[in-house]
C-alpha cells in the first residue's frame, strides 16, 4: 500500500536492500523469507516485542535522493507481488519525469506531491466513518488478521504486551482480544508460540496472584489452562475480557447480537490506541451498571455523568457523590452507599401510584377498550385483589396487630413528607429500616412498583398492557397451554384464587407477558409469583412487576433452562464456602443445595413459606435486590447448622429445613392467616419453634450484610461461564446419544464432531449474518435443531474431512451431499444430518460406501444445473422400481438370489393377512383393543426406511458421465494413482457397453409400433430359435452381421421377447404364462446383452464407437433407428451393474474397503482453521524449523 512519506534517518538497520535505482530503493527485514540465520531470529524477536509494524509488512519502498542522507519511505508490501507492482509502478511513471528535474529538493517535493495524491485518489470513494480506529489499532488488527487466518469480519476490540507461561518460562508477546476470540503471538529467538481460543469455550476466568504466577490472568478451556502475566494494567485487561466472555456466553443462552444496542455517543477526538470497539464496551459496561443501579427501562442510555453534590432539604446538607445523565431520567447516587439516592424523571408529571390505583376502571384503564362487558368490568382492572376480599375488615378491629399495621402506616406517611413521595423521593438508610419493619398492605402495591422501577414503564407506555390482552385474547400456544394447566395451582389455598375473578386475571396477565415475550413464553413458578403480585396491585400494575422480574431484577430466570436461576444457585454454593466453611462440604455431599435453592430463588420463598411472611421478603428484595434472597437463605442454613451437619442423607436434610421455613411466622400480618401446604408434610410429634420473619431478616443483615451488589455480579459472570458451558455439555451429550446405534462413530468421535459442527455453526453468527444460519439460535429447540448450518459452511466441513478427497472437484461434491441430506429442503442441516452423511462414507462395507457414491449423481443430489434431464430420467426409470430385476451375469456369479426375494414376498403376504385379521377383530369390538397391531405398523414405518439396492433408481447417461468424473477426481492423489486409473477406465467402459446394449433392447417397443402402424393386424414373426446358448455366443468382432442380427432382433412382440428374456437370463421371477411388464422385459434383455458382453470378445475399436453412441450423435444404425427419442432417456445402468463391475477391479474393492480414521481429519481441521492467512511469518517459521 502506498504510504504519505516520513523520514527515515537509517535505511539499512534490520533491512536488506534487494533493489535499487537513483531515486528509489526496495527493502526486505532481515529474517523475512529464507535465510536470515542469527541476525534474523533477533530481528524477529525485535519486531514481536516491540510490536514493529515490520511483522506485517516485512517489505517497503524508501525514496531517495543522491546527496541526501535522508530516505523517504513511500510504499509497504505484505508480500513480494504486492510490493514489486508498486516498484514497477514507480520505474514506468516516475523514473523518466524525475530525470529531467535539476534540483533535488524539487524531485523529493514532487514525489511527494505525486504520492499523495495517489493516496487521495484511492480514497477518494471511501466514505469517512465516524468511528474510525486510529492508525496504530489498524496496524494491530492486521496484525492480528495475518498472523492468526482471521477474516475482515473479526474485529479487534484491543491488544496488550504480556506473558504467556508455558509450563515454567514465561513467553513475552502480544495477547489480541477481539470481539470472538482471544489470541496470543510470541516469537523469541526461533521459538514460535501462538494460541487462539473461542471466548465460548472459556470455563473460567479470574484474576489470581500466586508464588509461581504474580498477579496473573487465569483462562481456562475444557482441555487447557492458560496463564498471562506482567500487564501493565491488568485491571483494565481482564476487565475487557470479563466483557468479551460475558457476550459470547449470553450468546450461547439467547443468541443476542453484540451490536445489539444503539451506538453510543463517540468522543469528538478518538484517543489514540483505543479502538471504537472497546469504547462501545466500555459504554455499554456503565449503560448496564446506570440500569441496575437506578432500576430503569432496558433502552435506557446513559450520555454522561460528573461529580457533584446534592443539597438535600430533609438534613440541610451537601451530599458528596455523582450525578448521572440520560434521555429520560437524571439521577445521583451518594459517594456513601446508603445516604441518598435520587430519580427524577424528565417527562411531564403523572400521578403518584397511589393516586392512579384509587381510580375506577374507566375507558382509558388497561381492560377499558376491551370487546366484552365482562372485561370492561373485571374489578381487577384499577385495584389489587387482595382489597376486594378484605374490603369489609376495618383495621380497627383487629387489636394489637391492626395498631401495629396503623403505625407503619403513620411512619410510611411521615416519610413521605420528609423525604417526598413517588419516583423522585430521596431513597436513605431510613428508607431501608422502614422496608426491613415491614411494608404495610395498603402502601406495598405501591412501593413495589417505585422500588422496582415497573412504575416508570407503565406510564411511559399507556395502554400497552390493554392492548396485549386484545391481541392474545383466543390465540393458542404451547406458553397458552402450559398457564391453563398451572392457574388452579397458584396459590390454591388464598381465597382470593377460589374463584374465576383471580384465575381469570391471572391467566389474562400471564398470557399478555407470554405474548410480550416469547423467548421467555412461560415459565414454572411464574404463576407463583404473578398470583402475589395481583393480590397488591391492578392487572396493570402486576403485569408491569412481572416485566420487571423477568426482565431485570432476576435476569434468565424464567426460561427453558432456568439459567439465571442456576447461576444464583452456584453463587450461593460459594457463598456457603465463605461464611459457612463447616456446613458446605455436608451440604456438598448431601447433594441438598441443587435441590433447596432452585425453589427459594425462583419464587423468592413464596412457595417454601408461609404467604404473610415470604411476603416480607419480596419486600426487601424489590428494595434490595438479589443480594436479600442470597442473604436469608444463608441465615437459614446457619440457624438449622447442628441440625443439617447430624443428617445422614437428603431427604433428612430437606425434611429439617421444610419444618424449620413451615414455622417462620409473620405476627405482625393484619391477613387472616392462610394455610401452608407443607405444614401437613413436616408435621411431627415435636413442632420446632416458631420463627420470626423480622427476627430472621434482622439476623441476615447482621452476619451477611458484607454483601455488595458489585460482588454479586461479579460472581454472577463467573458462574455463568460454568452453567452455561456445563449446559452446554449437556447439549452435547443428549445430541450424541439421539444419533443412532448404527452410524459407526464412537462417542469420543461423534463429541469430537459435534464441536467441529458447533464451531462453525457459531462462524456464520461471528462473520456471515447474511446467511440464513446466522438466524438467532433458538435455545428452546430441541438440542439437535439449535445448530445447523448451511450449503456454504457445510462445503468448508466436508472438504476437511471427506475421505473422498477430489480435488477442485470437492465442493461440487460437497453440494451435491448437502441437498441429499438437507431433506425439508429448508437449506440448512442438523447434526444428525451431518453425522448420517458422513458416516455413509467412512462406515458400511463397499456396497453402503457405493451406494452413498451412487446416490450422490442422483437428483435431488444432482441438481438440475449441472443434469438438465436427471429429474425426467429419475422419474422415467423409478416409475416400477420394485419390479427391477438383478441384470448381473451368470458367468460372473453375482445373481441376486432370487429365492430370498420369494421369501420376502411370502413375508409381506403373512403380515398383510395378519392386518385383515386384526382389521375384523377391530370391526366385531368383542376384545380389547389389541396394541400389538400399531406397534406392527410402527414396525413397518420402520422397516420402509431400509433402503435396499433394488429400490435405487437407476442412472441415466448424463448421471453416469458424472460419476465417472467424481471417481478420476477422486483417484488423482491416491498412492495406487496408475491402478486406479486403469481398473475405473476398464469399469466404465465396460459399463457404458453394457447401457448402450440396454438402450438396444428398450428402444424396440416403439420401433414395432411405428413399423406396424400402416397395418395393425399384420401377423407377428415367427419365434426365433430359444436355445439359452444361442444368445451366450459372442458375435466377433466389428461383425456386421452381428449387429443387423440386433437389429432383426429388436422387432419381436412381447410375447417372443418374454420366451427369449426366460431363454438368456436362467431362471424367471415367474410362471411362463405370466405377462411380464415392459421395464421387467428390458431388465432381461440387459441381462442377456451383459451376457454378451461379459464374454471379453470386445476389441478397443469396438470401446471407441460404442463411445460415439453413448455420445448421442446419430452415426450409427442404431441411433439412428431410434426415431424421435433422446438419448438419456433411453441409455440406462443400474446399481447393481456398477456394482458387479467394480467387484471385478480388486483395487477399487481395496480403495473403497480401505479404513480412514476421522480423528485424524478433526485434528488436521483444526489446525488448517487457524492456518495463516499468508505467507510471511509462516515462511520464517519453516525456515527456522
Amino acid at each position: 500500500m502506498w504510504l504519505g512519506p516520513e523520514e527515515v534517518l537509517v535505511a539499512n538497520a534490520l533491512w536488506v536492500t534487494e533493489r535499487a535505482n537513483p531515486f528509489f530503493v526496495l527493502q526486505r527485514r532481515r529474517g523475512h523469507g529464507k535465510g536470515g540465520g542469527l541476525t534474523g531470529l533477533l530481528v524477529g524477536t525485535l519486531d514481536v516485542v516491540l510490536d514493529s509494524s515490520a511483522r506485517v509488512a516485512p517489505y517497503r519502498i524508501l525514496h531517495q535522493t543522491q546527496d541526501s542522507q535522508v530516505y523517504w519511505t513511500v510504499a509497504c508490501g505484505s508480500s513480494r507481488k504486492e510490493i514489486t507492482k508498486h516498484w514497477e509502478w514507480l520505474e514506468n511513471n516516475l523514473l523518466q519525469t524525475l530525470s529531467i528535474f535539476d534540483n533535488e529538493e524539487d524531485i523529493t517535493t514532487f514525489v511527494k506531491g505525486k504520492i499523495h495524491g495517489i493516496i487521495a485518489e484511492e480514497n477518494k470513494n471511501v466514505q469517512p466513518q465516524g468511528d474510525e480506529d486510529p492508525g496504530k489499532f489498524k496496524e494491530a488488527e492486521l496484525k492480528m488478521r495475518k498472523q492468526f487466518g482471521m477474516p475482515d469480519g473479526e474485529k479487534l476490540v484491543n491488544y496488550y504486551s504480556c506473558s504467556y507461561w508455558k509450563g515454567r518460562v514465561p513467553r513475552q508477546g502480544w495477547l489480541y482480544l477481539t470481539v470472538n476470540h482471544l489470541c496470543f503471538y510470541s516469537f523469541l529467538l526461533g521459538k514460535e508460540v501462538s494460541l487462539v481460543v473461542q471466548w465460548v469455550d472459556v470455563t473460567r476466568l479470574e484474576k489470581n496472584a500466586t508464588l509461581l504466577f504474580p498477579e496473573s490472568i487465569r483462562v481456562d478451556t475444557r482441555d487447557q489452562e492458560l496463564f498471562f502475566s506482567m500487564f501493565l494494567n491488568i485491571g483494565e485487561t481482564f476487565k475487557l475480557m470479563e466483557q468479551l466472555a460475558n457476550l459470547a456466553v449470553r450468546q450461547l443462552l439467547d443468541s443476542e447480537g453484540f451490536l445489539e444496542e444503539r451506538a453510543p455517543p463517540r468522543p469528538p477526538r478518538p484517543h489514540r490506541n483505543i479502538s471504537a470497539l472497546k469504547r462501545d464496551l466500555d459504554a455499554r459496561a456503565k449503560n448496564e451498571c446506570y440500569r441496575a443501579t437506578f432500576r430503569l427501562p432496558r433502552d435506557e442510555r446513559l450520555d454522561g455523568h460528573t461529580s457533584c453534590t446534592l443539597w438535600t432539604p430533609f438534613n440541610k446538607l451537601h451530599i458528596p457523590g455523582q450525578m448521572f445523565i440520560s434521555s429520560n431520567y437524571i439521577c445521583f447516587a451518594s459517594k456513601e452507599e446508603d445516604a441518598c439516592h435520587l430519580i427524577i424523571p424528565l417527562r411531564e408529571p403523572s400521578p403518584a401510584p397511589q393516586e392512579l390505583s384509587e381510580q375506577p376502571a374507566g375507558p382509558t384503564s388497561p381492560l377499558g377498550g376491551l370487546p366484552g362487558g365482562r372485561a370492561q368490568e373485571a374489578p381487577t382492572a384499577s385495584q389489587g385483589l387482595l382489597r376486594l376480599f378484605q374490603r369489609n375488615t376495618p383495621v380497627e378491629d383487629l387489636g394489637a396487630k391492626g395498631a401495629k399495621e396503623k403505625m407503619k402506616e403513620e411512619s410510611w406517611n411521615i416519610h413521605f413528607f420528609e423525604f417526598g413521595r413517588g419516583m423522585c423521593m430521596y431513597r436513605t438508610a431510613r428508607t431501608r429500616e422502614l422496608v426491613l419493619k415491614g411494608i404495610p398492605e395498603s402502601l406495598r402495591g405501591e412501593l413495589w412498583l417505585l422500588f422496582s422501577g415497573a412504575w416508570n414503564e407503565m406510564v411511559t407506555h399507556p395502554g400497552y398492557y390493554a392492548e396485549l390482552v386484545e391481541k392474545s385474547m383466543g390465540k393458542y400456544s404451547l406458553a397458552t397451554e402450559e398457564i391453563e394447566r398451572d392457574l388452579h395451582r397458584s396459590m390454591p389455598e388464598h381465597p382470593a384464587f377460589q374463584n374465576e375473578l383471580g384465575i381469570a386475571a391471572l391467566r389474562r396477565v400471564l398470557t399478555a407477558y407470554a405474548f410480550r415475550n416469547p423467548t421467555i413464553g412461560y415459565c414454572q413458578a411464574m404463576n407463583i409469583v404473578t398470583s402475589v403480585l395481583l393480590l397488591y396491585g391492578s392487572e396493570e400494575e402486576a403485569f408491569w412487576l412481572l416485566v420487571a422480574l423477568c426482565e431485570r431484577m432476576l435476569p434468565d430466570y424464567y426460561n427453558t433452562r432456568v439459567v439465571g436461576a442456576l447461576v444464583d444457585q452456584g453463587i450461593f454454593e460459594e457463598l456457603t464456602r465463605d461464611f459457612l466453611p463447616q456446613l458446605s462440604k455436608k451440604m456438598q455431599d448431601l447433594g441438598v443445595i441443587s435441590s433447596i435453592s432452585l425453589s427459594w430463588f425462583l419464587t423468592l420463598f413464596l412457595s417454601v413459606m408461609p404467604f404473610e411472611s415470604a411476603v416480607v421478603i419480596v419486600d426487601c428484595f424489590f428494595y434490595e435486590g438479589i443480594k436479600v434472597i442470597l442473604q436469608v437463605a444463608l441465615a437459614i442454613l446457619d440457624a438449622n447448622m447442628e441440625q443439617l451437619l447430624g443428617c445422614g442423607d437428603e431427604g433428612e436434610a430437606m425434611t429439617v429445613l421444610g419444618r424449620y421455613l413451615d414455622n417462620v411466622v409473620n405476627k405482625q400480618s393484619v391477613s387472616p392467616p392462610i394455610p401452608h401446604l407443607h405444614a401437613l408434610l413436616t408435621s411431627g410429634d415435636d413442632p420446632p419453634e416458631e420463627v420470626d420473619i423480622f427476627d430472621l431478616l434482622k439476623v441476615s443483615y447482621e452476619k451477611f450484610s458484607s454483601l455488595r451488589a458489585e460482588d454479586i455480579e461479579q460472581m454472577r459472570f463467573k458462574q455463568r461461564l460454568k452453567v452455561i458451558q456445563s449446559l452446554e455439555d449437556t447439549a452435547k451429550r443428549s445430541v450424541v446419544r439421539a444419533i443412532p446405534g448404527d452410524i459407526g462413530f464412537s462417542i469420543e468421535e461423534l463429541e469430537d464432531l459435534y464441536m467441529v459442527f458447533k464451531a462453525k455453526h457459531l462462524a456464520s453468527q461471528y462473520w456471515g449474518s447474511s446467511r440464513p444460519a446466522a438466524v438467532r439460535r433458538d435455545p428452546s429447540l430441541p438440542y439437535l435443531e439449535q445448530y445447523r448450518i448451511d450449503a456454504h459452511q457445510f462445503r468448508e466441513l466436508f472438504a476437511s474431512l471427506t475421505p473422498w478427497a477430489c480435488g477442485a472437484h470437492t465442493p461440487v461434491l460437497a453440494g451435491r451431499m448437502f441437498r441429499l441430506l438437507d431433506e425439508n429442503k429448508d437449506s440448512l442441516i442438523n447434526f444428525k444430518e451431518f453425522v448420517t452423511g458422513m458416516s455413509g462414507m467412512y462406515h458400511g462395507d463397499l456396497t453402503e460406501k457405493l451406494k452413498v457414491l451412487y446416490k450422490l449423481h442422483l437428483p435431488p443430489a444432482l441438481s438440475p444445473e449441472e443434469a438438465e434431464s436427471a429429474l425426467e430420467a429419475a422419474h422415467y426409470f423409478t416409475e416400477d422400481s420394485s419390479s427391477e430385476a438383478s441384470p448381473l451375469a451368470s458367468d460372473l456369479d453375482l445373481f441376486l438370489p432370487w429365492k430370498v426375494q420369494e421369501v420376502l414376498q411370502q413375508e409381506e403376504r403373512e403380515e398383510a393377512g395378519n392386518d385383515i385379521q386384526d382389521k375384523r377383530r377391530e370391526e366385531k369390538g368383542t376384545s380389547p383393543p389389541d396394541y400389538r397391531h400399531y406397534l406392527r405398523m410402527w414396525a413397518k414405518e420402520k422397516e420402509v426406511q431400509k433402503e435396499t439396492i433394488k429400490d435405487l433408481p437407476k442412472m441415466n447417461q448424463e448421471q453416469f458421465i458424472e460419476l465417472c468424473k467424481t471417481l478420476y477426481n477422486m483417484f488423482s492423489e491416491d498412492p495406487m494413482e496408475q491402478d486406479l486409473y486403469h481398473a475405473i477406465a476398464t469399469v466404465a467402459s465396460l459399463l457404458l457397453r453394457i447401457g448402450e446394449v440396454g438402450k438396444r433392447f428398450s428402444a424396440w417397443p416403439g420401433r414395432k409400433s411405428r413399423d406396424s402402424a400402416p397395418d395393425e393386424d399384420e401377423s407377428p414373426a415367427p419365434d426365433p430359435p430359444q436355445d439359452p446358448a444361442w444368445e451366450l455366443q459372442p458375435p466377433a468382432a466389428g461383425d456386421p452381421q452381428a449387429k443387423a442380427g440386433g437389429d432383426t432382433h429388436l422387432g419381436k412382440t412381447p410375447q417372443e421377447s418374454q420366451v427369449v428374456g426366460e431363454g438368456g437370463g436362467g431362471e424367471g421371477r415367474g410362471s411362463p404364462s405370466q405377462p411380464l411388464s415392459d421395464d421387467e422385459t428390458k431388465d432381461d434383455m440387459s441381462i442377456s446383452s451383459y451376457s454378451v458382453v461379459s464374454a471379453g470378445s470386445l476389441q478397443c475399436e469396438d470401446l471407441a464407437d460404442d463411445t460415439v453412441l453413448v455420445g448421442g450423435e446419430a452415426r450409427s444404425p442404431v441411433a439412428t433407428t431410434h426415431g424421435g427419442g433422446t438419448v438419456d432417456t433411453d441409455w440406462c445402468i443400474s446399481f447393481e451393474q456398477i456394482l458387479a463391475s467394480i467387484l471385478t477391479e480388486s483395487v477399487l474393492v481395496n480403495f473403497f474397503e480401505k479404513r480412514v480414521d476421522i480423528g485424524l481429519k478433526i485434528k488436521d481441521h483444526r489446525k488448517v482453521e487457524r492456518q495463516f492467512s499468508t505467507s510471511s511469518d509462516h515462511e520464517q517459521s519453516v525456515v527456522l524449523g
